[in-house]
């Protein structure tokens, strides 16, 4: 029975009639306290660390030497499917493997209750067909990131707080052979000579890998899972993230063709909400996104999605984000939306900017608005332009009309700090004016209380938002209104 409980973990359950959904192995008796649950929890991690360090032994042999029953099962059933079988056709080639897989139970003399037998047919079909132990993380809708760290150490993001799982691999090849199944039909490759690789999931979710040598505890995979529909403006409003008076400020902002950047840290929602703010884009505009992974889910018609292209074996035939931005102008584009600026693309998209395209938008790194106008200055002396720093702070204030800055705060919320006008320039440096902020008032049952009101200030681009046919109220810069 521990052989088989073991193998059973390997799909995600927990043991002992558990919730698989639970982060944490689950205790029996009465409900723990914080101090026991993570003193439990720290076992379960050296213990998982512990297993990782140990040399991997012959395949099929396990510790009370019966062999690995879903391996020795998964082994069988391989050799007997038929290679040319479409495994596309994922209801027939689940038929054909049910089948053999009760012969195979049949003629090993394995004798299996129901729910044992289900879950091990679930294993072996998600190894065959899917993405192993992490499709039931990836279908679960309230993990919203997935973290493999090597074999046996797996963590989940939940409501913004990361847990260890209850899921694990057998050891690294398995990792390698789901890994090899994520990256392959995007014609990429993760091998010892190009250990790191940007990728997403059927569904749009975003992946990162690292394997060894570079990764020392193995195979190190990050997926940023997507929603199956996709988060809207009202979604938004609903989880805090911003009001509707901004909302409705920011769309008009969009529609009014200003030019924008939205900037945060690493997982602080910058693409969710550049893939919001796209959606404010009329219909009958003619859009082209460039990214690195192909993230944004734009819903309107007239779109043309590009995406970057690592070089190949022999080192040719990269495509580069930057060579992405330069083509799209050719493209005849009225909009443009670059996933992520991060080296010398964003001189070409100040350019494009500066030259005709306005309404473009994009994301980078930064922890403030002025910091993200510094880093803008420093991406542009990284295209190996010898370009004067006055001239860049000219371009960037020219192009920049508006700075989003989001954040995810210490309770795990992800909320809009900043949003930030770029006025222009006084000598040598760049004004900016905010026109909403965060303003935090507490920290209640660990969560930040707070609000982004109006600073009181209306913005200098008005004029070019109504000549868009849009009229703001007042009130939504909190003029006229009683605080």
């Amino acid at each position: 029975m521990s052989l088989l409980r073991r193998t059973m973990d390997n799909k995600g359950g927990g043991g002992g009639g558990s919730d698989p959904k639970k982060p944490t192995a689950p205790g029996g008796g009465q409900p723990p306290t914080d101090k026991d649950a993570e003193a439990r929890r720290q076992a379960e991690i050296a213990r998982r660390k512990a297993e990782m360090m140990k040399k991997p032994g012959k395949p099929g042999e396990g510790k009370d030497g019966t062999g690995d029953l879903k391996l020795r099962v998964q082994q069988k059933l391989l050799a007997e499917l038929d290679p040319s079988m479409d495994i596309s056709k994922k209801d027939e080639v689940r038929e054909q493997i049910q089948v053999l897989f009760n012969a195979i139970l049949a003629e090993e003399n394995m004798l299996l209750s129901r729910s044992e037998r289900d879950r091990l047919f679930d294993a072996i079909v998600a190894d065959i067909l899917g993405f192993g132990p992490l499709d039931a993380l990836m279908k679960d809708e309230s993990i919203t990131e997935v973290m493999v760290n090597g074999p046996k150490m797996i963590f989940i993001e939940q409501k913004g707080h990361p847990h260890l799982s209850g899921v694990t691999f057998d050891d690294d090849s398995h990792v390698m052979r789901v890994i090899d199944r994520i990256v392959a039909p995007l014609g990429r490759r993760v091998d010892e000579s190009s250990p790191l690789v940007d990728a997403r999931m059927p569904d749009g979710s975003r992946v990162h890998v690292v394997i060894r040598p570079i990764a020392l505890c193995g195979p190190t995979v990050t997926i940023r899972k997507f929603s199956k529909v996709p988060l809207g403006v009202q979604d938004l409003i609903k989880f805090g993230s911003m009001t509707p008076e901004v909302a409705q400020f920011l769309q008009a902002c969009v529609i009014g063709a200003l030019n924008m950047v939205v900037s945060g840290g690493t997982g602080s929602g910058k693409t969710t909400l550049l893939n919001v703010l796209s959606g404010f884009i009329p219909n009958d505009e003619r859009i082209i996104t460039v990214e690195n992974a192909a993230e944004l889910q734009l819903q309107q018609e007239h779109v043309v999605s590009l995406e970057s292209r690592p070089a190949n074996l022999e080192g040719r035939g990269e495509i580069s984000i930057r060579d992405l931005v330069i083509a799209c102008l050719r493209m005849r584009p009225d909009r443009i939306v670059v996933g992520e600026c991060r080296s010398g693309e964003a001189l070409d998209m100040l350019q494009a900017m500066n030259t005709g395209h306005d309404g473009s938008l994009t994301t980078l790194h930064a922890n403030t608005p002025r910091d993200a106008l510094a880093r803008l200055e420093v991406m542009c002396l990284m295209s190996g332009m010898e370009l004067p720093v006055r001239a860049i702070k000219e371009q960037v204030a020219s192009a920049i009309e508006l700075i989003v800055q989001q954040s995810r705060l210490r309770d795990g919320s992800r909320k809009i700090l900043n949003v930030t006008e770029v006025q222009g320039m006084e000598g040598d440096m760049i004004t900016m004016t905010d026109i909403f902020e965060f303003e935090q008032t507490g920290f209640e049952k660990n969560k930040i209380v707070g609000r982004i009101r109006p600073t009181g200030i209306r913005p200098k681009f008005t004029d070019k938002i109504e000549d868009a046919g849009i009229v703001l109220p007042p009130t939504i810069f909190g003029i006229g209104r009683a605080k």
